[in-house]
Protein backbone atom coordinates (compact mmCIF):
# COMPACT_ATOMS: atom_id res chain seq x y z
CA UNK A 1 0.00 0.00 0.00
CA UNK A 2 1.65 3.35 -1.08
CA UNK A 3 1.66 6.25 1.10
CA UNK A 4 -0.58 9.49 -0.90
CA UNK A 5 0.56 11.82 1.38
CA UNK A 6 2.90 14.46 0.08
CA UNK A 7 6.73 14.57 1.57
CA UNK A 8 7.47 17.46 3.50
CA UNK A 9 10.06 19.39 2.58
CA UNK A 10 12.02 22.36 3.37
CA UNK A 11 15.06 23.45 1.33
CA UNK A 12 17.50 26.13 0.79
CA UNK A 13 18.33 26.56 -3.04
CA UNK A 14 20.59 29.36 -2.96
CA UNK A 15 21.23 32.42 -0.91
CA UNK A 16 22.09 35.69 -2.25
CA UNK A 17 22.53 39.18 -1.50
CA UNK A 18 19.97 41.54 -2.84
CA UNK A 19 20.93 44.47 -1.38
CA UNK A 20 24.07 46.37 0.40
CA UNK A 21 24.89 49.95 1.39
CA UNK A 22 26.79 51.88 4.12
CA UNK A 23 27.16 55.16 4.28
CA UNK A 24 29.78 57.81 6.78
CA UNK A 25 28.56 60.72 5.83
CA UNK A 26 30.35 62.34 8.89
CA UNK A 27 33.52 60.77 7.74
CA UNK A 28 36.46 61.63 8.53
CA UNK A 29 35.02 63.82 11.45
CA UNK A 30 33.70 61.40 13.18
CA UNK A 31 37.26 59.59 13.74
CA UNK A 32 38.63 62.54 15.45
CA UNK A 33 35.57 62.79 18.11
CA UNK A 34 36.93 62.03 21.85
CA UNK A 35 34.22 59.89 24.15
CA UNK A 36 31.57 59.51 21.68
CA UNK A 37 28.78 57.27 23.16
CA UNK A 38 26.87 56.50 20.12
CA UNK A 39 23.42 55.39 19.84
CA UNK A 40 22.64 52.91 17.43
CA UNK A 41 19.05 51.47 16.60
CA UNK A 42 18.17 48.68 14.44
CA UNK A 43 15.36 47.78 12.20
CA UNK A 44 14.51 44.22 10.94
CA UNK A 45 12.05 43.18 8.54
CA UNK A 46 11.72 39.99 6.74
CA UNK A 47 9.84 40.17 3.29
CA UNK A 48 9.16 37.06 0.91
CA UNK A 49 7.38 36.54 -2.73
CA UNK A 50 5.92 33.39 -4.51
CA UNK A 51 8.04 32.58 -6.79
CA UNK A 52 7.06 28.79 -7.99
CA UNK A 53 4.76 26.40 -7.05
CA UNK A 54 6.33 25.69 -3.80
CA UNK A 55 9.15 28.29 -3.94
CA UNK A 56 9.63 31.20 -2.06
CA UNK A 57 12.23 33.84 -2.57
CA UNK A 58 12.71 35.04 1.26
CA UNK A 59 14.87 38.58 2.20
CA UNK A 60 15.73 39.22 5.75
CA UNK A 61 16.32 43.13 5.47
CA UNK A 62 18.36 45.05 7.81
CA UNK A 63 19.21 48.79 8.94
CA UNK A 64 21.33 50.09 11.97
CA UNK A 65 22.24 53.83 12.25
CA UNK A 66 24.58 54.73 14.56
CA UNK A 67 23.99 58.45 15.89
CA UNK A 68 25.82 60.44 18.54
CA UNK A 69 24.58 64.24 19.30
CA UNK A 70 22.73 65.33 15.94
CA UNK A 71 25.22 63.38 13.95
CA UNK A 72 25.19 60.51 12.32
CA UNK A 73 27.80 58.10 12.38
CA UNK A 74 27.18 55.40 10.15
CA UNK A 75 23.95 53.59 8.12
CA UNK A 76 24.45 49.86 6.90
CA UNK A 77 21.40 48.44 5.20
CA UNK A 78 21.95 44.76 3.98
CA UNK A 79 19.50 42.83 2.50
CA UNK A 80 20.63 38.83 2.98
CA UNK A 81 17.83 36.40 0.67
CA UNK A 82 17.43 32.85 0.52
CA UNK A 83 15.32 31.08 -2.38
CA UNK A 84 13.82 28.24 -0.71
CA UNK A 85 10.94 25.25 -1.23
CA UNK A 86 8.40 24.19 0.68
CA UNK A 87 6.48 21.63 0.26
CA UNK A 88 4.15 19.73 2.07
CA UNK A 89 2.71 21.83 4.88
CA UNK A 90 -0.69 23.65 4.87
CA UNK A 91 -1.01 27.33 4.42
CA UNK A 92 -0.61 28.31 7.90
CA UNK A 93 2.78 25.86 8.17
CA UNK A 94 4.31 27.80 5.00
CA UNK A 95 3.89 31.26 7.01
CA UNK A 96 5.33 29.90 10.01
CA UNK A 97 8.10 28.67 7.87
CA UNK A 98 8.89 31.80 6.25
CA UNK A 99 8.57 33.95 9.39
CA UNK A 100 10.91 31.91 11.84
CA UNK A 101 12.96 28.92 9.78
CA UNK A 102 13.53 30.85 6.86
CA UNK A 103 14.95 34.07 8.88
CA UNK A 104 16.83 31.83 11.28
CA UNK A 105 18.67 30.31 8.14
CA UNK A 106 19.71 33.72 6.78
CA UNK A 107 20.18 35.58 10.03
CA UNK A 108 23.71 34.14 10.79
CA UNK A 109 24.60 35.38 7.26
CA UNK A 110 23.45 39.09 7.59
CA UNK A 111 25.04 39.53 10.76
CA UNK A 112 28.58 38.34 9.58
CA UNK A 113 28.06 41.18 6.49
CA UNK A 114 27.05 43.98 8.83
CA UNK A 115 29.70 43.73 11.47
CA UNK A 116 32.44 43.04 8.38
CA UNK A 117 31.01 45.93 6.88
CA UNK A 118 30.89 48.17 9.92
CA UNK A 119 34.59 46.83 10.99
CA UNK A 120 35.83 47.43 7.62
CA UNK A 121 34.48 50.80 7.59
CA UNK A 122 36.77 51.74 10.46
CA UNK A 123 34.08 51.58 13.48
CA UNK A 124 34.31 49.21 16.22
CA UNK A 125 32.80 45.56 16.24
CA UNK A 126 29.16 45.81 16.08
CA UNK A 127 27.65 42.35 16.44
CA UNK A 128 23.98 42.03 16.00
CA UNK A 129 22.41 39.61 19.19
CA UNK A 130 20.75 36.73 18.23
CA UNK A 131 16.83 37.36 17.57
CA UNK A 132 14.03 34.95 18.25
CA UNK A 133 12.13 34.76 15.29
CA UNK A 134 9.65 32.12 16.96
CA UNK A 135 8.55 34.75 19.44
CA UNK A 136 8.65 38.20 17.08
CA UNK A 137 5.88 35.51 14.88
CA UNK A 138 4.16 35.11 18.27
CA UNK A 139 3.67 38.50 19.38
CA UNK A 140 2.50 39.00 15.41
CA UNK A 141 -0.31 36.05 15.41
CA UNK A 142 -1.04 37.77 18.96
CA UNK A 143 -1.30 41.43 17.47
CA UNK A 144 -3.29 40.89 14.57
CA UNK A 145 -6.05 38.27 16.40
CA UNK A 146 -6.52 41.52 18.29
CA UNK A 147 -7.29 43.36 15.48
CA UNK A 148 -9.80 41.21 14.42
CA UNK A 149 -11.52 41.21 17.96
CA UNK A 150 -11.77 44.42 17.84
Amino acid sequence: MSDTKEERLVSLQTMYIKDVSFEAPNSPGVFLEEEVLPETKINLANTHDKIGDDSYDVCLKVRVESTYNDKTIFVAEVEQAGVFVIRGYTEDEVKGLIAVFCPNTLFPYIRELVSSLVTKAGFPALLLQPINFEALYAQAIEEAEKKTKN
